[in-house]
């Protein structure tokens, strides 16, 4: 492993977070899964690119991508042992030749130069400590005329994950649903961040997806309890208001049940952009 900067989110992804993203997989792909060919349509991707999965966790979209790129390749690259360690596990049972993965810090990671024609992330990009350093590390891992495509999360308010996600936060303190601001909070912030960080042909449109959070309502209430920010507010409130939460949860999302499982629409900016050509 490389180098490491982001020492906080480090801890988080090869702690609980990490074990409980490696340990239910399944279930955070079924949520993410909606994305994954929009974003390989989004950077083009096609036989025989080089393709980089920033922040690829169990490495669905790099296994996509890899295929999509049949005689090239797709390297994932992610802070969090035990969701690499699913990633292998999973590229190996699916037989996925052309995949590799890499644990390292995508801010600084000595990727070679020019070495990739695409990178892609799903909701990957969205921990950097510093994000304007991380994409110019990102774009000079690029080739000239390289594709950029990620998804990350506007302003929750007014989304169904923002609806459950109130419900929750309405009994546990701090715990704030959305930023107000941030350099992906808003279309104008995203283009000058990753304008500063020496991209061109930048674009960011909101989409949704729908995304299979349980079977019924007490299954998704009790895999929703155990999400990350969810259960570390949960754990500061040393668990004293765990019913409320719950049953806040459960209560909103009646609203979401379907004979098909439960399901809410995730929303995302899809951002594409391109490095520059000489």
């Amino acid at each position: 492993m490389t180098e490491i900067v982001n020492t906080a989110q480090s801890e988080a992804w090869n702690g609980y977070e990490g074990e409980h993203w490696a340990g239910n997989y399944d279930r955070y792909d079924a949520v993410n899964h909606g994305f994954n060919q929009p974003l390989l349509t989004a950077a083009g991707v096609a036989e025989g690119d080089r393709v980089l999965d920033i922040g690829c966790g169990n490495g669905q979209l790099t296994r996509a991508a890899a295929r999509r790129a049949s005689g090239g390749s797709a390297t994932g690259i992610d802070l969090s042992g035990p969701m690499l360690a699913r990633a292998r596990e999973l590229a190996a049972t699916e037989a996925v030749p052309n995949v590799s993965f890499e644990q390292g810090d995508a801010q600084i990671h000595p990727f070679p130069a020019g070495a990739f024609d695409a990178a892609l992330s799903r909701f990957g990009i969205m921990f950097f400590a510093d994000p304007t350093v991380a994409f110019a590390n990102i774009a000079r891992a690029l080739r000239p005329g390289g594709r950029l495509a990620f998804v990350a999360m506007p302003p929750m308010p007014g989304t169904d994950l923002g609806a459950v996600f109130g419900a929750a936060a309405a009994h546990l303190d701090n715990f704030v649903v959305s930023p107000a601001q941030g350099p992906f909070s808003d279309p104008d912030r995203i283009r000058s961040l990753l304008s500063a960080a020496g991209f061109t042909d930048i674009d960011a449109e909101y989409r949704e997806a729908e995304g299979i959070w349980g079977r019924d309502i007490p299954d998704a209430t009790e895999f929703i309890m155990g999400w990350g920010p969810v259960h570390y507010h949960r754990t500061l409130a040393g668990f004293a208001t765990d019913g409320k939460v719950r049953q806040a949860v459960s209560e909103t999302l009646t609203t979401y049940a379907t004979p098909a499982g439960v399901r809410l629409r995730v929303a995302a900016w899809l951002v594409t952009a391109t490095t520059p050509l000489p």
